[in-house]
C-alpha cells in the first residue's frame, strides 16, 4: 500500500522494491476538492519500471462505473483490468486459504523523507489479531454507549 499522493517516480521505486506483480488503483481520486488522476500516475510509474514484465496486471476501480459496456474514463492498456467487471464475475463465496501467522500480508511503505523508503511488512497473524482487537473494542464501546 502506498499513499495516493506519491509521484510516479516514488510509486515506481516502491513497485520495483516490492517486486509488485499487481497494481490496484482507481481512475482518479479526490483530495481537497481537487481531482487527482491516479491511473495516469500509475501509467507514468510503469514507464519508469525497467522490467516491463514485472507488473502483470493493473486493476482499475472506476469511481463512476456505468456497466461493462460503458467506455472507460481513462486510456486502457494491455495489462489493465476493469476492477468492477472483475468483481462482478466472481463467485459470491471464496474458499479461504490457510495461511501461517508469519506469512506476509502486505507491505506499507514509509514516505522516504529521511532517505530511501522502507517497506514495513505486515504479517497475516499480526494484522488479523490487531483488526480483531480493534473491532472488539469498537463493539464494546457501542454496546456501552447504546
Amino acid at each position: 500500500m502506498v499513499f495516493a499522493g506519491f509521484s510516479s517516480e516514488a510509486l515506481a521505486s516502491r513497485i520495483r522494491a516490492a517486486k509488485s506483480e499487481f497494481l490496484v488503483t482507481a481512475d482518479h481520486g479526490l483530495r481537497g476538492g481537487k481531482r487527482i488522476a491516479l491511473k495516469e500516475i500509475c501509467n507514468t510509474a510503469l514507464e519508469h519500471v525497467k522490467d516491463k514484465d514485472l507488473v502483470k496486471k493493473v486493476m482499475v476501480w472506476e469511481r463512476k462505473y456505468e456497466g461493462p459496456e460503458s467506455e472507460t474514463p481513462y486510456d486502457m492498456h494491455e495489462k489493465d483490468v476493469r476492477f468492477d467487471i472483475l468483481v462482478d464475475n466472481q463467485r459470491p463465496y471464496c474458499v479461504p486459504e490457510q495461511m501461517d501467522a508469519e506469512d506476509n500480508l502486505f507491505i506499507l511503505y514509509t514516505s522516504g523523507s529521511t532517505g530511501m523508503p522502507k517497506g514495513l511488512v505486515h504479517t497475516t497473524g499480526g494484522y488479523a489479531l490487531y483488526v480483531s482487537r480493534l473491532v472488539s473494542c469498537v463493539m464494546q464501546f457501542f454496546c456501552v454507549v447504546f
